[in-house]
């Protein structure tokens, strides 16, 4: 082998890594309870946030967690869990993803969920691929006011599958601008991508969008889970497929992931749908049974036939959102939508008070975009050392905005620490 690629030994393999760790005097080891100490004393340095003080959102949010949602996702026979495979695949876990492919039906108003890929990013790129597979054409249009970084693992996708993404435009409102949309729309067109609420917080008029986009284009909706317990589910505006991030259901932040990708689509197209479904059924003895129905992977069927070579699933946070949708309820889960929507209002109102206006007129969920000064970037680093996650700042995406920011606020915010928040903002 070493002969055939051209190379004396194996040693000339790692002729370009570099030996970083020539050079360093490393320690003798030391015992358990003094690098215990050692690590526990370095862990100190980090500055920690109280939930209530982050307000952060941009596609990862702050939301309560109940107890027994960690209580019981902390069984050691459930934090093992890993992609499944039919031979060893326990029935409880295919319980588990069955069930969740359920609720998250119940939530998008969709036909069929699969169970579970990698993220939400990854989750809209695979929709566009999977447009492509329906419809036979390459083009897409993609809104603007899609989270950027879906966009950016998007065109990563796409690009050596010879797909063109074109950008849809957003008005005065935040909403999709529907003459730039008409004037984009032609015959070789797939799909039409866009987000609800969108990364300003705006909610799309689905309805309208779905009216204006011919029946032969497929309708891809990237939404926010929690908003669907107030919102109508993309489903009954005519969507085809609907993805999004599912961190928001009973999974805490973690410096950004793990995250987990729903996918949601119709039956009619649920072949041509990557990722794994679950199934109900009966044994010979006529007892209840789970199975795995469709495994679209190059691992399982011809590698032509597979829809994807790198869907993996996230079981274990699935299992997550499973226990935290069936903990909460749909009322529950309401309540979390309400005072999110409250509180992100209130504070709106706050901040307008004080000077910073909201750049979009469009109604909005629980994230809106205000106008900063031109120093806001250096106060955002500076609220950190007053115990605050502030408005993460878009003007660098977002170029054409001017300074500005995106406020968010969930459930867990109060009036103190929103009050706290408008107080450090306006020094």
């Amino acid at each position: 082998m070493l002969q055939e690629i051209g190379v004396n030994s194996i040693e000339d393999l790692f002729v370009d890594v570099p030996k970083t760790i020539d050079g360093y005097n490393i320690p003798e080891g030391k015992d358990e309870f003094t690098v215990r100490k050692i690590v526990e004393g370095l862990a100190k340095e980090n500055v920690s946030f109280d939930p209530e003080n982050v307000f952060l959102g941009a596609g990862v949010y702050y939301h309560y967690i109940p107890t027994v949602v960690k209580h019981l996702a902390s069984n050691p026979n459930f934090v093992t869990a890993y992609t499944p495979y039919q031979a060893e695949v326990s029935q409880g876990t295919l319980q588990m993803l069955f069930e969740y492919q359920t609720m998250m039906c119940e939530l998008t108003g969709m036909e069929v969920a699969n169970s579970s890929m990698y993220d939400g990013a990854s989750a809209f790129a695979e929709s566009l691929l999977m447009a492509t597979r329906i419809t036979g054409k390459t083009k897409m249009l993609v809104a603007q006011s899609i989270n950027p970084e879906y966009r950016t693992v998007a065109k990563t996708y796409t690009k050596p599958q010879g797909i063109e993404i074109l950008e849809v435009k957003y008005d005065e409102t935040g909403k999709v601008d529907m003459t730039n949309l008409k004037s984009l729309l032609s015959e070789d067109v797939a799909a039409v991508a866009v987000a609800y609420p969108n990364f300003f917080g705006i909610i799309e008029d689905l309805k309208a969008i779905r009216e204006l986009v011919p029946q032969n284009v497929v309708f891809i909706v990237v939404a926010e889970p929690v908003s669907l317990a107030l919102l109508e589910a993309p489903g009954k505006f005519g969507a085809d497929i609907v993805v999004g991030e599912g961190q928001a259901l009973g999974v805490t932040p973690n410096l950004g992931g793990p995250g987990i990708g729903f996918f949601a689509t119709l039956e009619k197209h649920v072949r041509k749908m990557p990722g794994r479904l679950i199934g109900e059924t009966k044994d010979i003895e006529g007892k209840k049974g789970y199975v795995m129905i469709l495994q679209t992977r190059e691992q399982h069927i011809r590698r032509e036939k597979a829809t994807s070579n790198i869907c993996s699933n996230q079981a274990y946070i699935a299992l997550i959102n499973a226990i935290y949708l069936s903990t909460m309820g749909p009322q529950g889960l309401k309540e979390v939508a309400w005072r999110s929507y409250n509180n992100a209002h209130v504070l709106a109102k706050m901040l307008e008070e004080k000077g910073f206006q909201r750049v979009f007129k469009g109604e909005f969920f629980n994230e809106f975009v205000v106008k900063v000064p031109e120093n806001y970037r250096e106060k955002w680093h500076a609220m950190v050392r007053e115990g605050i996650l502030g408005p993460i700042p878009i003007d660098r995406v977002y170029k054409s905005l001017g300074p500005s920011a995106l406020v968010c606020a969930t459930e867990v915010n109060t009036k103190t620490s929103m009050m706290k928040l408008v107080e450090v903002m306006s020094k």
